[in-house]
């Protein structure tokens, strides 16, 4: 039977331990084997948080489109319906994994419990998650649902994810004869806390990992979190983020390139330097990296790997809404292990208005 190391924390814990073998004549013999790590689960905290999840998504999501400010409505017509109410039914419908049509009879659902004012034809749903200028209202709304966790992070990962869509690229290629088709992939490159795999910033695109990091790293700070490490692949390797991790007083853990040398800036002098001279150390702190993964898996198995918009902003939108589900299970979940109480919008309402 192998012999397994539990830890906590998302700290491993690597060691040797003595244990006695009998050869084949007979006689004994002391050695050493590699305990195998895994990782501590409070199973009770876990079904509480997992039989429970619904309810209390629906309560935070409440709570957190409470500070969503109406923009004011220039002009005559008819009233405009209250944005809040249609975030909360655009988010309810990414959960549930409906379409807007069957996903009513949840927003109903919640109407009853008093998280919205009233239920709304489905089409003014689909028609808020197309709309461009809402982007950077959910941005915020997925980095303010993450909040309430500040305490329990100090180190930090980022990487992307692509998500499949239903568009595809066309075109003729000569040397077949015939014409191609690929589908299409929308990125979400995200910072996450290791501990409680909250995503504590997103910005969703299809450009490259590396100009990312410093934008997520900036709105990751100022929603109040204090990065002490912030880990990343080699696909994150350039003088830009070293220098945008060491400025936020937060120690770089990128593994450099075999054909990499330790010239350069000072942050890059000091990131290599770590890198080789003490490896074994920069492995098991870069160990932390893995859980980004975690996060992006969890998305997806949870709210699909694929967006079923057509139109770009829609797909945009919709990631976003997946993200921000995402987070709201988290603080779901470190309400039952940790005990966190969540408090939304502690500095005041959302500021930005649409026109």
């Amino acid at each position: 039977m192998k012999e397994r190391l539990r830890f906590t924390d998302g700290v491993p814990v690597y060691g040797q331990r003595r244990a006695t073998v009998t050869t084949p004549d007979g006689s004994e013999v002391s050695v050493e084997k590699t305990v195998r790590v895994t990782y501590g689960q409070d199973w009770h905290a876990y079904n509480l948080a997992q039989t429970h999840e619904r309810e209390h998504v629906s309560a935070l999501l409440g709570a957190l489109c409470e500070g969503i400010v109406q923009p004011p409505q220039v002009g005559r017509g008819r009233p405009r319906l209250p944005l809040a109410d249609l975030v909360y039914a655009g988010a309810m419908k990414v959960y549930t994994g409906f379409s807007a049509r069957r996903a009513l009879s949840d927003v109903r659902d919640c109407e009853n419990k008093g998280f919205i004012d009233d239920t709304m034809h489905f089409n003014s749903v689909l028609n808020l998650i197309k709309r461009p200028d809402v982007t950077p209202l959910l941005t915020a709304l997925v980095e303010e649902a993450a909040t309430p966790l500040r305490a329990l992070e100090e180190t930090f990962a980022a990487d992307s994810t692509g998500f499949s869509t239903c568009t595809y690229k066309r075109w003729f290629d000569a040397k077949y004869g015939r014409e191609l088709k690929e589908a299409e992939f929308i990125k979400a490159h995200a910072m996450v806390g290791v501990k409680s795999h909250a995503i504590t910033s997103i910005t969703v695109n299809k450009g490259g990992d590396a100009p990312q990091l410093p934008g997520l790293i900036t709105a990751t700070v100022a929603k109040g979190w204090t990065p002490i490490e912030i880990a990343a692949d080699k696909g994150y390797l350039s003088n830009k983020n070293f220098e945008a991790i060491e400025a936020v007083g937060a120690v770089p853990l990128i593994p450099f390139k075999s054909n990499n040398k330790g010239l350069g800036p000072a942050a890059w002098r000091r990131a290599w330097g770590l890198f080789t001279y003490r490896r074994e150390e920069f492995l098991k702190r870069y160990h932390a990296r893995s859980n980004v993964e975690a996060v992006f898996s969890s998305m997806k198995r949870k709210f699909g790997p694929a967006v079923r918009s057509r139109r770009y902003e829609a797909q945009v939108n919709e990631v976003l809404l997946k993200a921000l589900c995402h987070n709201l299970s988290c603080v779901t979940h470190a309400m039952y292990e940790f005990g966190v109480e969540p408090t939304f919008w502690v500095q005041g309402p959302q500021p930005e208005t649409l026109q």
